[in-house]
């Protein structure tokens, strides 16, 4: 969350200033049919239509026909679980991390035709991501149960997907 106040609908109380100020009369003469001043919206009756609104699964939204933002997987879509990529030739990834690194040969374009990739990758136990956190080789589905705990808009940390995301209590 930003460490200043952001304004979502109940303005902060004016102050006066030398060059310009925010006038609530002309404000709520101007539009007054506004769920603002009409008090039909406030501060918190927007955090928890932000709340319903995302979370369990959105449907018809923005192109995509369903959509479960609360990071909990199905039994079509379950979470994904970094153990279990499965690697090899044939169009499957070099390594859980990676695409295959092979071509598929002269004149193939098509991805079953990849042999599996004989080259060396570092060991998982020697990579470090740039940026903070658990780094990229933790699997989503340790990661998930931890961000799906936070419900409230204002639980959210600067920097962190939840609590110990950085590797800190």
């Amino acid at each position: 969350m930003p460490e200043q106040r952001s304004i979502l609908v109940q303005p902060l109380p004016v102050e006066l200033k030398p060059k310009g100020t925010r006038n609530d009369i002309n404000l709520k003469s101007s539009f007054y049919a506004s769920p603002i001043h009409n008090n039909e919206i406030s501060d918190k009756e927007r955090f928890e239509t932000f709340i319903k609104l995302t979370k369990n699964t959105i449907t018809n939204g923005n192109g995509i026909n369903l959509f479960n933002p609360d990071y909990t997987g199905n039994d079509q879509n379950p979470l994904p679980n970094i153990s279990d990529v499965e690697t090899g030739g044939g169009g499957l990834p070099s390594t859980p991390y990676t695409p295959n690194l092979t071509s598929p040969g002269p004149g193939s374009v098509n991805a079953s035709n990849q042999p599996e990739y004989e080259g060396s990758f570092k060991e998982k136990e020697n990579i470090s991501n740039f940026g903070t956190g658990l780094g990229g080789l933790v699997s989503p589905s340790e990661t998930a149960p931890k961000i799906v705990e936070q419900t409230k808009l204002g639980q959210y940390i600067m920097g962190k997907s939840y609590l110990g995301s950085d590797g800190k209590l």
